[in-house]
């Protein structure tokens, strides 16, 4: 292709205002974004320039997984974005490239495989139980996000983690903060300090340890000088603030069901269905504002006949992709029979959330301690008066009022 017509398909740069939205609408911006075409140009409330986006699933997958696109060289630019303050910290696991974020991921990967995952299923479940049971004891109405959808994936990262249940409320304060936009930057970074204290102490602290959670396995590393403290530390903090994301992607799949009660109902009864009707239902959900982090184009690289030069931003967008009508036919529609399902939910290549199987699980265990348990579970007010986050990169029910 000449260079005359590569660069007659740049497309204009569109402003992206990333408005909070209701319930789980898409994102309107996106639709146009998505129907421009595969790979357009977008400019974010904060940063500078200009950036471009991609939303095909194939050219998504491409980008998350090519080494011709990295994330470290954005530590030192003012890439347009969402969040109004970026407080990136040098070694970050976030922000590192293979060969050391594959070093530095391998220390905590048993403690995420399946067997990993199922060490702490019954513990999970039993601590799921009884937050329901609370919930029951006091009766109608409640709001499940406060009783149960809260405090649950809270308790699981920490119980992965190795915090002791004393420190949750501590973590989870630390976590709301660090992912709000609407407290300003100090108070943020005064979080991220503070936890950053916390899991240093506690690391530090087991250096010599066999256990299998993840500050003992980060200890562990440590005191074999496979990595460093700093490094050991910036994973703890992504991990941990990580797991609470499940918070919201359960909040809004269970706004979704009791919106749309056949979907529940058809749950409660066929139960063998819920693994793969989870899967869909992570496919669907837009589980987030806009984009998350950018990578950077270390050299020049042609994507649908768009070149993309060395020094570019470049964002992905695996919302856009889990709509792709060439992968999912009739993109928008929840299919609980969709098969295969190859959604990027949890994202893809070496920055695949880490997490993603322990979402599963307490997705899993939620659905069906929550539609077993509670038949007669519905909204106690109108769907389109279930408050939601403001001002959060990950959407969310701020409360989900419910009675039985």
């Amino acid at each position: 292709m000449s260079e005359e017509t590569i660069s007659q398909t740049v497309p204009p740069v569109r402003d992206w205002p990333a408005v909070d939205l209701p319930g789980s609408d898409f994102d309107p911006v996106l639709t146009e974004l998505m129907r421009e075409g595969p790979v357009t140009r977008i400019s974010l409330p904060n940063g500078e320039g200009w950036a471009w986006l991609v939303t095909r699933h194939d050219d998504v997958r491409l980008v998350t997984n090519d080494p011709r696109f990295g994330r470290e060289a954005v530590m030192d630019r003012q890439v347009t974005r969402l969040a109004p303050h970026f407080i990136p910290e040098r070694g970050a696991v976030g922000f590192l490239d293979p060969p050391d974020h594959t070093r530095l991921r391998r220390t905590v990967a048993a403690a995420f495989t399946a067997r990993g995952v199922e060490r702490v299923r019954e513990r999970s479940r039993g601590m799921l139980d009884e937050l329901v049971d609370a919930m029951l004891r006091a009766g109608p109405p409640a709001d499940l996000t406060e009783a149960v959808l809260s405090p649950f994936p809270i308790a699981v990262i920490c119980e992965l983690m190795g915090v002791p249940a004393t420190d949750r409320h501590a973590m989870h304060t630390w976590t709301q903060l660090i992912l709000s936009s609407s407290h300003g930057a100090e108070v943020s970074e005064r979080a991220k300090n503070d936890m950053n204290t916390y899991f240093s102490d506690l690391i530090g602290l087991r250096a010599d340890s066999t256990g299998e959670d993840v500050t003992s396995l980060l200890g562990a590393a440590v005191g074999r000088d496979e990595i460093t403290l700093a490094e050991a530390v910036g994973l703890a903090v992504l991990l941990q603030i990580g797991g609470e994301a499940v918070t919201n992607n359960s909040g809004q799949m269970f706004h979704l069901l009791l919106s749309r009660p056949e979907l529940a109902e058809r749950l409660r009864c066929e139960p063998e269905i819920r693994p793969r009707a989870i899967d869909e239902l992570l496919r669907w959900i837009p589980h987030r504002n806009a984009v998350g982090l950018s990578r950077i184009a270390l050299e020049d690289v042609e994507i649908r006949g768009v070149r993309i030069r060395a020094g570019d931003a470049v964002y992905v967008s695996y919302l856009a992709a889990n709509r792709d009508p060439e992968v999912f036919p009739d993109p928008d529609t929840i299919d609980f029979g969709r098969s295969p399902n190859p959604h990027v939910s949890f994202g893809f290549g070496p920055h695949y959330c880490p997490g993603g199987m322990l979402a599963r699980l307490e997705s899993e265990l939620l659905v069906d301690a929550i539609l077993d348990r509670v038949p007669g579970l519905k909204l106690a007010v109108a769907p389109e008066d279930v408050p939601f986050k403001k001002g959060a990169l990950i959407r969310g029910p701020e409360a989900l009022p419910v009675t039985w």
